[in-house]
């Protein structure tokens, strides 16, 4: 298994359109990285430049402390799983996953031992013998899995992997990949998905791409409890994070500010980190809102609600226009609507913006 290690990584095509700039990214051995972002943001392509499908126009990839810029995909030691399961039709699940050792001309004892092992991995031992059509959906990806794994790779690339699946396939494959990553706690990989569960649920790590580069790198809670900046406060967590434009009044152990909808919101930054006067706007999630027994953040008619069954979430409309405003009550919740609410949050939980960045990273 292998460390990989970008250096102000680039791709632009036709030498004037820019798609990625400047990533720089060290991933370790054994960690499990999740690019996520909004489509058309650069994982795919991120991915693809790593294995090789995309040639890198700027920057270095190393693996292993190797420069691998123009090495050929088949000699870079990486696997890749697509998105589509691109078995082959006429063959068995043991002819799909030998295939490319015989290419690579294996010994048959070489090749049986690695399709033995994989094929207990992923609990396809009783479907070795079936062709892909006689599978499901979800025994397909794990056939796609299983032949990168007869490899051996130094990295395995998961490119958006569960997308062709429905819902509750999507949820055991899902675990299956967890699982699989526990069995092979040295393996390196990097999985592409628009899936916020998947992302928060799989990762050691999450790189979040946009605007071209990267928005912020962490583990999966620190992203969500510490967003660095408004674009990935928003962008991790659902609902997405609420922002209520407004200006510090109060500086202190704590910050208070007053909301231009008319609320208050103290969060738990030090005088060093905020200035009074300093417009700034206040980030709030939706199941970090709670109903006030003083100053409220929020005021607001309830205008619908959804009844998720676990949770209930109401929706309101601002005084800022455009704007909606969530929250996200646990359990059931009948006969809100029309119903005036008045909401705050803890200290802790309320993020602080100014220009786009959290206070919290001043």
């Amino acid at each position: 298994m292998a460390d990989l290690k970008l250096r102000d990584v680039a791709k632009t095509y036709g030498g004037t359109v820019d798609v990625l700039k400047n990533i720089n990214l060290d991933i370790k051995k054994g960690e499990l990285i999740v690019f996520v972002g909004p489509s058309g943001c650069g994982k795919s392509t991120l991915l693809r430049m790593i294995a090789g499908l995309e040639k890198i126009s700027g920057g270095t990839l190393e693996i292993d402390g190797q420069v691998v810029n123009d090495v050929p995909p088949a000699q870079r030691g990486i696997a890749m799983v697509f998105q589509s399961y691109a078995l082959y039709p006429h063959m068995t699940v043991r002819d799909n996953m030998t295939f490319s050792l015989k290419l690579a001309k294996k010994s048959k004892e070489e090749i049986d031992a690695a399709v033995a092992k994989a094929a207990r991995i992923l609990q396809l031992e009783p479907y070795l013998d079936r062709l892909p059509k006689a599978l499901s959906g979800g025994q397909r990806q794990r056939v796609a899995i299983g032949r990168s794994i007869v490899r051996d790779p130094k990295v395995y690339l998961f490119d958006e992997p569960l997308s062709n699946l429905d819902a509750a396939l999507r949820v055991a494959t899902r675990l299956e990949i967890a699982q699989l990553k526990e069995s092979m706690p040295d393996s390196t990989m990097i999985y592409v998905t628009h899936d916020q569960v998947e992302a928060m649920t799989l990762a050691s790590r999450i790189v979040v791409l946009a605007n071209k580069g990267i928005a912020q790198v962490g583990s999966p809670l620190e992203l969500y409890e510490r967003p660095e900046n408004e674009f990935v406060a928003q962008f991790i967590g659902s609902p997405a994070m609420n922002l209520f434009p407004g200006e510090i009044v109060e500086t202190g152990p704590q910050t208070k500010v007053r909301l231009d909808s008319g609320g208050v919101a103290v969060a738990a930054i030090a005088t060093q980190d905020a200035d009074k006067g300093m417009k700034v706007k206040v980030g709030i999630r939706p199941e970090d809102f709670v109903e006030a027994h003083g100053d409220a953040a929020f005021t607001g008619t309830v205008d619908i609600t959804e009844a998720l069954g676990e949770v209930t979430l109401m929706y309101f409309q601002s005084t800022i226009e455009g704007q909606t405003v969530i929250a996200k009550l646990p359990g059931i919740h009948r006969d809100l609507r029309g119903r005036e609410v008045h909401l705050a949050a803890a200290p802790d939980k309320v993020q602080i913006f100014n220009n786009g960045r959290s206070l919290h990273y001043r």
